[in-house]
């Protein structure tokens, strides 16, 4: 059996008037994700990971920003495509384990959403997906809410 592993960073700024959506799950706050999709970090983040572990580049090769096609995108489409490009490959995921680092919304009460969300677009078990919830303790820009990232690990097994 082959496993391979990916690793995913992403980061948005967060403006005023913007929605919330973070693992798919829009989210009730005055702030959200700024970028030219609808900016969902956690999303992101495990798109980098698996595409990262297939070996198939990253999510801006896939969906660049200077494309009109993405403009306003939801990522829950851009994971569903992803998941076709890997088990075009012939990889299924094993498991995957995310980090969402924010100081405002709190991310706790949302974590079972997100993952249901997730689980359906990804046609993954919710205990395989793992969904933490951190702040930064105030410092950064972070800290002064005004950004918000996210961290995945993706465990992929070659079919």
């Amino acid at each position: 059996m082959k496993i391979r592993v990916g690793f995913g960073f992403d980061v948005h700024q967060l403006r005023e008037g913007r929605p919330c959506i973070l693992g798919g799950v829009e989210i009730a706050h005055s702030k959200g994700p700024l970028g030219h999709s609808d900016a969902d970090v956690l999303i992101h983040a495990i798109c980098d990971a698996l595409l990262g572990a297939a070996g198939l580049r990253d999510i801006g090769f896939h969906f660049p920003d200077t494309s009109a096609e993405f403009k306003g995108a939801d990522s829950k489409k851009l994971l569903a495509r992803v998941m076709e490009l890997i088990r075009e490959k012939g990889f299924e995921p094993g498991n995957i384990d995310c980090t969402l680092v924010a100081e405002q919304p709190k991310i706790n009460p949302h974590i079972n959403a997100m993952k249901e969300t997730l689980g359906r677009v990804m046609s993954l078990d919710t205990d395989d997906i793992a969904i933490k919830a951190t702040t930064n303790e105030k410092m950064g820009f972070i800290g002064r809410e005004e950004g918000v990232t996210a961290y995945a690990v993706a465990l992929l097994v070659k079919k």
